[in-house]
């Protein structure tokens, strides 16, 4: 293990922050994947049991109007929208570190025409584009709102990653090995990516967390997959039928406590990334 693996490994075991969100992180995605081994999905389809029914022994968090089973549906949708999350960083951050990596390394036209659509698509606002798209769709499943959201998450990590190439390429050990001979694709995958490995860990874990709060409210307003579980159409259907006026809150609370842990974990875990990666937040290294 190279000197730079193990301090990094020190700093990540000696980071609480980081520590304790991946914590909550991981007891959201257990809850998810464990749990939907011992529920049955036939409980999360229409009419599986009497609409509207209480907690009880039978259905720990009763049934929504349409007799569905609320827990299989909060099993069976938290995967389904960190999936979302997850394709949508994938695919985001991997665009974004390639354009951001070529612009920053390679300057000149590149850098310029890189940087001028990213800061056009910056303009734009992301939610009203992703409302007008998925408004015209019919029948987006979970890899399709995945993908959508993807094709907005790209720009900033690019930027982020342009600006720590434009600042590590003029370092010391990067001018030796320029002078030693290195080819730049040498330079870019032995001196550039494992020093911004921090940056983009950080920029996955935001784009991820953003990816999943625009699929919930999206899939809140009725725009996101109708056809499969996820915690956002869960919380629609508790709006539509008035389940929060009617005090219904086995239905809507769960849905929200679940998204509010799994953010919760996610902020920290990015906070963490950043201590990290920013010099002047970093404590040990």
């Amino acid at each position: 293990m190279s000197s730079f693996a193990r301090r990094m490994g020190h700093a990540i075991a000696d980071n609480r922050m980081l520590v304790a969100g991946t914590a909550l992180v991981l007891c959201v995605l257990l809850f998810g994947v464990v749990g939907s081994m011992f529920v049955s999905r036939a409980r999360a389809d229409v009419g599986a049991g009497r609409p509207s029914r209480p907690p009880s022994f039978e259905y720990l968090l009763g049934t929504d109007q349409q007799g569905r089973d609320v827990l299989a549906n909060v099993v069976l949708g938290t995967p389904a929208t960190v999936k979302i999350g997850l394709i949508a960083g994938v695919i985001g951050v991997g665009a974004g570190t390639v354009l951001g990596v070529l612009a920053g390394n390679a300057g000149g036209v590149s850098d310029a025409t890189i940087r001028l659509v990213i800061d056009v698509l910056l303009t734009i606002p992301n939610l009203m584009v992703l409302v007008v798209v998925t408004s015209m769709l019919t029948g987006v499943s979970v890899e399709g709102m995945g993908l959508i959201i993807a094709v907005l998450a790209w720009m900033w990590p690019a930027r982020t990653v342009r600006s720590q190439v434009l600042s590590i390429r003029e370092r010391m050990y990067v001018q030796v090995a320029r002078l030693n001979g290195v080819s730049p694709f040498g330079i870019v995958v032995r001196e550039l990516l494992p020093n911004l490995a921090p940056f983009v860990a950080a920029s996955f874990v935001g784009t991820v967390a953003a990816a999943i709060l625009a699929s919930i409210g999206l899939s809140a307003l009725g725009l996101g997959p109708q056809n499969e579980a996820s915690l956002g159409l869960t919380i629609y259907w508790a709006i539509f039928y008035g389940a929060l006026i009617r005090q219904l809150w086995w239905w809507f609370l769960p849905p929200i406590v679940i998204t509010v842990v799994l953010f919760v974990g996610l902020f920290m875990m990015t906070a963490g990334l950043d201590r990290i990666a920013n010099p002047r937040l970093r404590t040990t290294v």
